[in-house]
């Protein structure tokens, strides 16, 4: 067994757990008949001028947005190629695609994450570099520079971001802070006084169902982040540091200490943010707050334009004896990116293809379907209130930092999600489970030697 296939194997064992497991920034998911592609259509014309194109995209809007975008390249390319969609149930896309490149049926450009999916297949070898090509497009002045940042792996790019600004933030019921008397907070003592005004009045302080575990990750990144910035990651994630910095320490202890105050729904690891239970404290108003990624100004606007005209927005406030910025933001600058396994001409032909993506006419479609696409100055082009405030605090930010559960190794994340679980619930201590991440990191870092 060669190292790359050995690579591949240790993979597609990770890729159902990492599926279900990251929640983050993921992208639509399939409707029943998605699933039913064939890894043998990923090259139906292998030798020919047929680009293999997957993606996640099996609902409207995002599956009419992609047949545009497709229709676009087609009729208008004179490269020569064309492309051909493979749409998959989001459920099974990454085992699907792992499997294609295991068996040497890897599709041309395929949809796929930043952070430890994109890593993995660049080291395996199935995502080619795209520099020169980037450089001479019109997306390389036009594309955020965090959007650049995310589809960059060892000082090379390697997928080009589409589709929407996902960063996490809080939601807030106005007419409830208008009876209380509360105010967007500045400080996290600030939104500290608010969780005990609504508690006093009964009120849950956060809508959170954490059963997903990743919905509870969205408090310890955003912690993690406002005590030390982004380097505490940064060095834990390459070994320099360690996941037992204070930073993650303080951010489990202040979890513990909400879960003690009961700023929490009670039996918060029980209940299911698949099944909407979270949104749905917010729409009985038994909960005043919810913290999750700006994807749920959808949702909210989908379910009850009447309940959205009552909800604002404020990112997650600073920390007053902290010297990390608190313009730093947690997400991913596009939900979805490009990558590519093919050269020569068909790669130039696949990046043109990608580019459509971001053409004038899409981020026009992208904006009026709820998105924020991530190119500079879309706030300026967005009217809907919240999503241009999302809009401009991601645009304003200096950094912004991948969500952790998709930035890791797969093993890693799943050790992260698992042990930050235990920390809601009380049968770990922050430190015990950052212990228990910090070894996942280091059998990690030992395998790649």
């Amino acid at each position: 067994m060669n190292q790359k296939t050995a690579k591949l194997l240790s993979i597609s064992m990770a890729a159902l757990i990492a599926a279900t497991a990251t929640g983050c920034g993921s992208g639509s998911s399939g409707g029943s008949d998605s699933g039913k592609a064939k890894i043998s259509d990923a090259r139906k014309d292998n030798n020919g001028k047929e680009i293999s194109y997957w993606n996640i995209s099996t609902e409207s809007p995002d599956k009419d947005e992609i047949a545009q975008v497709v229709d676009e390249f087609n009729s208008t390319t004179k490269s020569g190629f064309s492309a051909d969609v493979v749409p998959i149930q989001n459920d099974n896309y990454k085992e699907k695609l792992v499997v294609a490149m295991s068996s040497g049926e890897c599709p041309d450009m395929y949809s796929n994450w930043s952070g430890g999916p994109l890593h993995e297949y660049v080291d395996s070898g199935f995502a080619q570099p795209v520099d020169d090509l980037f450089n001479k497009s019109e997306i390389k002045d036009k594309l955020m520079d965090a959007a650049v940042s995310q589809a960059t792996y060892n000082d090379h790019i390697y997928a080009v971001p589409y589709k929407n600004v996902a960063i996490s933030g809080i939601f807030y019921n106005k007419k409830m802070f208008k009876d209380y008397n509360l105010e967007e907070p500045e400080t996290l003592s600030d939104l500290e006084n608010i969780c005990e005004t609504l508690k006093k009045n009964d009120i849950t302080p956060f809508a959170l169902a954490n059963s997903s575990k990743w919905t509870g990750s969205m408090y310890f990144m955003n912690l993690a982040v406002r005590y030390g910035g982004l380097e505490p990651f940064q060095k834990a994630i390459s070994g320099e540091g360690k996941f037992t910095d204070e930073s993650f320490i303080k951010a489990g202890d202040k979890i513990q200490e909400w879960v003690k105050s009961g700023y929490f729904p009670e039996g918060v690891n029980s209940l299911s943010e698949d099944d909407g239970q979270s949104k749905q404290l917010m729409y009985q108003e038994k909960a005043g707050m919810l913290l999750g990624g700006s994807w749920y100004t959808v949702t909210f606007a989908q379910d009850s334009k009447e309940f959205y005209q009552n909800i604002g927005w404020f990112p997650f406030p600073a920390i007053e004896d902290s010297d990390a910025d608190p313009a730093i933001q947690i997400g991913t600058v596009g939900d979805q990116f490009l990558s590519f396994s093919c050269k020569d001409d068909k790669l130039a032909a696949a990046f043109e293809c990608a580019e459509d993506h971001l053409s004038d006419e899409m981020i026009d479609t992208e904006i009026k379907s709820g998105k924020i696409p991530p190119v500079k100055g879309i706030d300026s082009k967005i009217t809907d209130p919240i999503t241009k405030k999302v809009a401009k605090t991601a645009t304003d930010a200096p950094d912004i930092q991948l969500w952790y559960d998709q930035d890791l190794p797969p093993a890693v994340s799943t050790a992260h999600l698992d042990s930050l679980q235990e920390v809601f619930g009380l049968t770990k201590t922050p430190q015990e489970a950052q212990e228990t991440m910090q070894k996942a990191m280091e059998d990690y870092l030992n395998d790649q030697k």
